[in-house]
């Protein structure tokens, strides 16, 4: 078009110096020079006309479609072009890739009701800029078809799952929706689909609210699960704890109560190696015999002869004897002494000869 305006300017400026010439020679009476001053332009006027308007200018990522005396007969693509403006008309098409913003009303598999957004991106197809015209007649109707085709698809397909499900698997469906458009947009259209996206789902406040409602009970349910289980797991370590505190107390009583025990072995084992002295200070005979158990160890058996003693001298052995026998009762055994015939037999593990005396 700009080369249409530049080539107008200068068909004006020839008429015009034509008009000014026939003035010229009219006022100075020359007939000849006056008819072919008005013929020139005259002619340049009409080729104006003709000319300049018939240039045409398709720019960068549109097309044009060619229609003469209203039958579309052409593609042309960017660049400049000369077709007779009053025969051949343009019709320019957009050819980049266009952006459709879809919007519509639906339901879900159980009835709730939602709204709807998407963009269906696409692009016409340049060598079928005729077919378009002829099938369509414009853009605009193609447009309006691919979007009838969107909103159809998009409903079908969301109409398959229930609200919840559609909130819990949008990232899903939304590449569902995208293969059944793509797959219904057939050759008929001449367009590329090159990518659809849900952009926005808005249910209804009250189905919204309930969505709300739920998640923060289950967000409750949660917090209280985790609660629980941490009082649990305190519970448990703190009965660990308890375990470990009563065992070091049972394993501390256990030893007081071995510590006691030793001690009053001991004191038995004592007293009755002191009860052999008490003997033989009093006249008593004592016989020594080592005795190996079953475990090899070693231990000396003493016996005392009674024989030939007065009751008294008796009675004293037999009260250490008595009081021995008394300390050995901490773990629940008589002690290892044996009155017959007139002789005491007293046996004292671990306790040599050397302190027989």
């Amino acid at each position: 078009m700009t080369i249409g305006i530049i080539v107008g300017i200068i068909f004006l400026a020839i008429v015009g110096a034509g008009i000014a010439t026939a003035v010229l020679f009219w006022k100075k009476r020359n007939r000849t020079v006056k008819w072919v001053g008005i013929g020139v332009s005259a002619a340049f006027a009409i080729l104006f006309l003709m000319i300049p308007f018939s240039f045409h200018t398709v720019n960068p990522g549109e097309i044009a479609v060619v229609k003469h005396l209203g039958k579309a007969t052409a593609v042309r693509t960017s660049g400049t072009y000369f077709d007779f403006w009053i025969t051949d008309q343009y019709e320019t098409y957009d050819a980049k890739v266009q952006n459709l913003e879809v919007r519509a009303n639906t339901y879900s598999k159980d009835a709730q009701t939602m709204d709807i957004a998407m963009t269906v991106q696409f692009q016409i197809k340049s060598e079928s800029g005729i077919a378009i015209a002829e099938r369509y007649g414009s853009i605009n109707a193609l447009t309006k078809r691919l979007e009838s085709v969107a909103v159809e698809k998009a409903k079908a397909t969301l109409s398959s799952y229930s609200a919840m499900e559609i909130i819990e698997k949008r990232s899903s469906i939304s590449p569902q929706v995208e293969t059944v458009i793509k797959e219904a947009v057939d050759e008929s259209f001449y367009v590329n689909i090159e990518k659809v996206v849900l952009t926005n789902i808005d249910f209804s406040d009250a189905f919204e609210q309930t969505v709300e409602d739920k998640m923060i009970a289950e967000q409750e349910k949660l917090k209280a699960e985790y609660e629980k289980e941490t009082a649990i797991i305190k519970a448990e370590q703190e009965l660990e704890v308890a375990k470990l505190q009563a065992n070091a107390r049972i394993e501390a009583a256990r030893g007081d109560s071995e510590a006691r025990l030793l001690a009053a072995q001991a004191e038995a084992n004592a007293i009755q190696a002191k009860s052999i002295e008490v003997a033989r200070a009093l006249g008593f005979t004592i016989r020594e015999t080592e005795v190996t158990d079953e475990e090899n160890q070693v231990s000396v058996k003493y016996e005392i002869d009674f024989a030939g003693k007065t009751t008294e001298e008796i009675g004293v052995i037999v009260d250490y004897l008595k009081y021995a026998e008394y300390l050995q009762s901490w773990d629940g055994k008589l002690p290892e002494v044996v009155v017959t015939d007139g002789n005491a037999s007293i046996l004292l593990p671990g306790y040599g000869s050397e302190n027989g005396g």
